[in-house]
Order: structure tokens, then C-alpha cells, then sequence
């Protein structure tokens, strides 16, 4: 972090309140941005990252949101007496859902709307819309309609439209959290662009780490109250708070945990690495780790090193697609599906067993929630192409259907129905007719395990990303139902309450409940699926264990589908039957006590696999 550079936003004493809400988003805060550097700002759950984000451009305290102390300067400008079109030239924010900022319908007539509301000349909007398209690679996209884009290429144009302004100052607030794997690494292969570039000062909020560490100088960890509390270049902040952002409950790169985890063991890995290349490289260097060795079928697991001890052999057989095997949680038997002229589904089957956890992956516009609602009955069937516990869908009444079976929305906001927390838990139960005591006693529970009794009385609508998604799995629990489904339950969680939720779902799941989860996070699937499911382009395209999965290269590219970290780690290093954390670490504690022979041998290895030549 240089100090020479200009303090770009100047941020003092900061505090800032939402209404309806006792405690403030942010409290205290103090911090200097200097002009091009590439920030990563981390923090729990609902410790005020967006609202920053959202003070810089001046929507707090124009817009939304109280400012109760304190002040922002921003390219010299005090965002108190700034409009927000002054200061949306100096600062662009690209949010998470892209189509919320969308307002027109094409990509040119997107990226020009912001320059025409500031009456540029026609000449001088050509010229910003054609450098920002290059930018961004879209300039054969220019005259396409925005909904005929990918999930990857909408946050492109949202954010030329940003970049057209000529910001100095970009604020990417979870710009992948709706995107499959490839996307994410579009978006980040953008961002290095920008980077490149030189002309921006780039703040991230972002907890797909691994494939971004590179780009970051500087981190910024707030604490739950919305105060600075570690702030340091990236190798020496993970060197040395990693034990306190973990307790935080902060998504942290893989490979670092990796490193904390090793260095538990006695192992200390230097440098500390930062990224999947500095991981494959130190421990193939300093450990001269086996890395030709495979690993025998018999060591092949799934979820063998579920961290809580919980075993599943991936010898498990996958399950029959067909129908009719065995008893059956959910059977789909040849389901499609049209809208706006596009096959949606195509000839989809299934059978998934009762009690089993079944991971629904696949890229943007798969299929995968269209395939869900179908089996809650948003979407009606045709007669015979779905049976739950063993009847027809089409039979079962919609009262009696929402009493088996619990469905978790993409969008939490979309099945928030009352103006408290609290009687968003407890209103289905009582509609189900249960005690006043019952429901008081069910619904405070929930809260507690989901870390929302504090907000028990705050309005749902004005929770934090993370929490909305917390109360909408609470108040899905609260009925009891046999099948749960989720859509990307661990959207916009930290990594503490992530963890509890899936180790939730794993418990539910262990009680014999039947979980169905969609996701874009293949850690989660490494982790915790017992079973997973590749839609692609409407049709099913796998379905078997993630390891069988996970092995399969040109299946996963033709999915858009990536391996996850420390999966790609360790094949890397050699070992394609390891999948989590705690199968790489055991495996590299292993081999690390190896005779003088035995390690010069592997160095060799080593060199020759960097060096692009075949182990002998």
C-alpha cells in the first residue's frame, strides 16, 4: 500500500442509521482510500459493507439511510452537499443483480441512457459507448436485447453503462452471487481489466476469493458493530488475523485455510500463499510432496471429511434417473417445458430417495429453478410427470402440498408477507392452528438459531442481504416439511451462518428429511451433496456423486461448471480424488514423511510438472 498516494475518499467518524432500526449499520467508522488502489472490503453479516458501498455515491443519505454523525469526502466532494449525479460520475456501483439497474431495453440504448440524463454530445457518447463495450468485450453485443443475454454478460453491461461515466472510483458490491462458475470468472477476468487500465481506484465486496486474490493490495475487515477493525495488505493480513476473521465468520480464501490448517499440523508454508498457483507451488517446492502418486480407490470420498465426521462412501452407486426404484422422495418421468418460445425443459427424469441431500447445479438459465418450481406446484405439472412421496403432484391440494413440502425462494423480498421478523416465523404456524405458546416457543427458537432474535421486531424488508436469506430458511423450517427445497440458501451469507445453515440442512437430512439444494457454490457440493444434478440448457445432463462428477473435465466445461478450489489444488498437485479441505490436508500430512530418496525423487517430480515435462 503506497503512501504516497492522494486519499481519494477521506471517510470520518462515520455513523449511519436505517429507520425502523435501533442499532446503526455503521458506527464510528474511520478510513482513507487512496487513488488506485484495489480494496477488498470483508465483515459478518449485516456489518454495514453495502451500506458503505452505498454512502460513496451519495444514495446515503440522499436516497435511503440516515447519516447521524460524521462525514465523506469523495474526490474532494462531501457526498452531504453533492447530488447524486455529480457523484455518480465520480463513483460507479455495480450491484449483484444487474437487471435491477437496467432501464432500457437494449445494450447501446443501456449504456447511453446515463450519458444522455447528463446531455453529453452525440459525438462524445459515441465515443464513451464504443470504449466502454471494447472494455468490457461486448462490442458485438451492442444492438442485442438486454434479456437475451447471460447472467456473466448482463453484469458486463451494467457495468460499461458505469463505465461510459468515466468514474474514477469503482464499487463492485457481490457482483458473482448470481452467476454459475464461468460467469464469476468472466467478472473477474473484467475486473483484471480494469485494474489494467490504471484509471480506477476499485472497492470489492466479494466472498468468491480464490480466483481474485491476485488483484487485491490492500483488505478492510468491519466488524459487527460497522467499525474498522483490521486493515492491511492481503499476505500479512491472512498471515496473522486469519484465527480472527474465521471467529468474525469472514469468507477467506481457500488456499489460506489450507495454509492455517497445515500450519496446525507444524507445517508452515512460505510464502504464505495467496492464491492456487502460490499453493501448488509452495507445497510442491518446500514439502516435495508426492504428486505423481494417485491416490487408491479405496481413499475416494465425497463428503468422507465432512469436518462434523459424518461418512459417505463415494462408492455408492448413482442413483437410477428412471422413476420407480426403490422408494422415492421425488420422482420427475419425461418433464418439459415451454415459455416465450424456448424449451425450457426438456424431457427431464429423475428419482431422487427419501432422506437423501441432492445438490441442483448447472449454469445461468439451466433450468434448475424452472425444474423446482415445478415440483411445488408454482408450475403445474402435466398429469403423471411428478410424484412426491409417492403421489401425483397434480392430486395433491396447494394447503396440503405446502405441509410436505418447504421451498426457499432466490429472492427472499418474493415470499416476505408481514412487517416484523417475528411473525414472519410464526405465521405459518399459525395458520397451521398450533398453541399460542407453541408458536412463541417455535419461532423465538428459530430466531436464536439463526442469529435474528435481535431483530425480532425490525421490518424483513430492511434486513441485510444475509439476514433476509437467514429468515426466509427460518421461516421455511418452521413447518417441518419432509422435503425442502432451496434456491442458493447460501446467497449473500457470511461464511459463519453459511456453515450453520448447511450444517442445518445436514442434520435435517441425517433425520431422514429429503433436501434438494440449487447453488452455483461447488465447495458446497464438495462439502455436503450426497448426490448432484447437472442441468444444462434444460436437459439433465449428470446425475451420480460429486466425485464422479468432479472427474469428469469436458462434462464440467460443457456445464460452465468449474472444479472448486482446493479440488483444482489438488489436481494440480496430482491428486484428483481429493475434494475438501480436510482431504487435501491429510493427504499432505501423508506424504510428508518421506526418506532423503524418496523426497529428492518427488522434487524432481515437482520440477518437471512445473516445467510442463511428464513425471517419470
Amino acid at each position: 500500500m503506497s503512501e504516497t498516494r492522494t486519499a481519494l475518499i477521506e471517510i470520518e467518524d462515520l455513523t449511519v442509521k436505517y429507520p425502523g432500526r435501533r442499532a446503526p449499520a455503521l458506527e464510528g467508522l474511520q478510513l482513507q482510500l487512496r487513488a488506485g488502489e484495489t480494496v477488498l472490503l470483508l465483515g459478518p453479516s449485516g456489518s454495514g459493507k453495502s451500506t458503505l458501498a452505498l454512502t460513496l455515491n451519495g444514495l446515503i443519505p440522499h436516497s435511503i439511510g440516515k447519516l447521524q454523525s460524521g462525514r465523506i469526502r469523495v474526490a474532494g466532494f462531501d457526498t452531504r452537499q453533492t447530488t447524486v449525479a455529480t457523484l455518480a460520475q465520480r463513483v460507479g456501483i455495480l450491484f449483484q443483480d444487474p437487471e435491477a439497474q437496467f432501464v432500457m431495453f437494449t445494450v447501446e440504448d443501456e449504456i447511453a441512457f446515463g450519458l444522455e440524463n447528463l446531455c453529453f454530445s452525440p459525438e462524445e457518447m459515441e465515443r464513451r459507448i464504443s470504449e466502454s463495450l471494447r472494455l468490457v468485450g461486448l462490442t458485438d453485443l451492442r444492438y442485442r436485447r438486454v434479456e437475451q443475454l447471460s447472467g456473466g454478460e448482463k453484469q458486463r453491461v451494467a457495468l460499461a453503462a458505469l463505465l461510459a461515466l468515466e468514474p474514477e472510483i469503482l464499487v463492485f458490491d457481490e457482483p458473482t452471487a448470481n452467476l454459475d462458475p464461468q460467469g464469476t470468472r468472466e467478472v473477474f477476468d473484467l475486473l483484471r481489466r480494469c485494474k489494467e487500465t490504471g484509471r480506477y481506484t476499485i472497492v470489492l465486496i466479494e466472498h468468491r476469493l480464490d480466483e481474485l486474490m491476485d488483484l487485491v493490495e490492500r483488505m478492510v475487515v468491519l466488524g459487527k458493530r460497522g467499525e474498522v477493525i483490521i486493515d492491511g495488505a492481503p499476505r500479512e493480513v491472512l498471515r496473522s488475523h486469519l484465527s480472527t476473521l474465521q471467529e468474525l465468520g469472514v469468507w477467506v480464501p481457500q488456499v489460506a485455510r489450507l495454509a492455517h490448517a497445515l500450519q496446525q499440523h507444524g507445517w508452515s508454508l512460505e510464502p504464505f500463499p495467496l492464491t492456487l498457483s502460490e499453493a501448488a507451488e509452495v507445497l510442491t517446492k518446500r514439502h516435495a510432496l508426492n504428486i505423481s502418486r494417485q491416490a487408491s480407490p479405496a481413499l475416494l470420498t465425497s463428503a468422507s471429511a465432512h469436518k462434523n465426521g459424518h461418512q459417505q462412501s463415494s462408492g455408492s452407486p448413482p442413483i437410477n434417473p428412471q422413476p420407480g426404484q426403490g422408494e422415492a422422495a421425488i420422482e420427475v418421468c419425461s418433464l418439459s417445458y415451454r415459455a416465450a418460445g424456448r424449451e425450457v425443459l426438456q424431457d427431464v427424469s429423475l428419482a431422487l430417495p427419501r432422506g437423501a441431500l441432492l445438490a441442483l447445479v448447472g449454469a445461468n438459465g439451466a433450468g434448475k429453478t424452472t425444474l423446482a418450481q415445478h415440483l411445488v406446484g408454482i408450475l403445474q405439472p402435466p398429469r403423471g410427470c411428478i410424484r412426491l412421496l409417492g403421489r401425483d403432484l397434480t392430486t395433491i391440494p396447494a394447503r396440503e402440498l405446502t405441509r410436505h413440502v418447504g421451498y426457499v425462494f432466490q429472492n427472499p423480498e418474493h415470499q416476505f408477507i408481514t412487517e416484523a421478523v417475528e411473525d414472519e416465523v410464526a405465521y405459518g404456524l399459525r395458520v397451521m392452528g398450533l398453541p399460542a405458546t407453541e408458536v412463541q416457543e417455535r419461532t423465538r427458537t428459530l430466531l436464536e438459531r439463526f442469529n435474528l432474535l435481535s431483530l425480532a421486531r425490525a421490518n424483513p424488508f430492511t434486513l441485510s442481504h444475509g439476514e433476509k436469506r437467514r429468515l426466509s430458511v427460518a421461516t421455511m423450517l418452521a413447518m417441518g416439511q419432509e422435503i425442502l427445497i432451496l434456491d442458493e440458501p447460501t446467497f449473500g451469507q457470511d461464511e459463519y451462518n453459511a456453515t450453520a445453515l448447511l450444517e442445518l440442512l445436514w442434520q435435517l437430512h441425517s433425520e431422514g428429511r429429503t433436501v434438494v439444494i440449487i447453488t452455483h457454490d461447488m465447495s458446497l457440493v464438495a462439502t455436503y451433496a450426497q448426490y448432484v444434478a447437472v442441468m444444462n440448457r434444460g436437459r439433465l445432463l449428470f446425475y451420480g456423486t460429486p466425485a464422479a462428477l468432479f472427474a469428469r473435465e469436458e462434462l464440467l466445461a460443457e456445464a460452465r461448471l468449474m472444479l472448486p478450489p482446493l479440488a483444482e489444488l489438488a489436481r494440480r498437485l496430482g491428486w484428483s480424488d481429493l475434494l475438501t479441505l480436510e482431504d487435501l490436508c491429510e493427504r499432505c500430512l501423508q506424504t510428508s514423511s518421506l526418506t532423503p530418496q524418496e523426497a529428492m525423487g518427488q522434487a524432481e517430480g515437482a520440477a518437471s510438472l512445473e516445467e510442463g515435462r511428464p513425471c517419470k
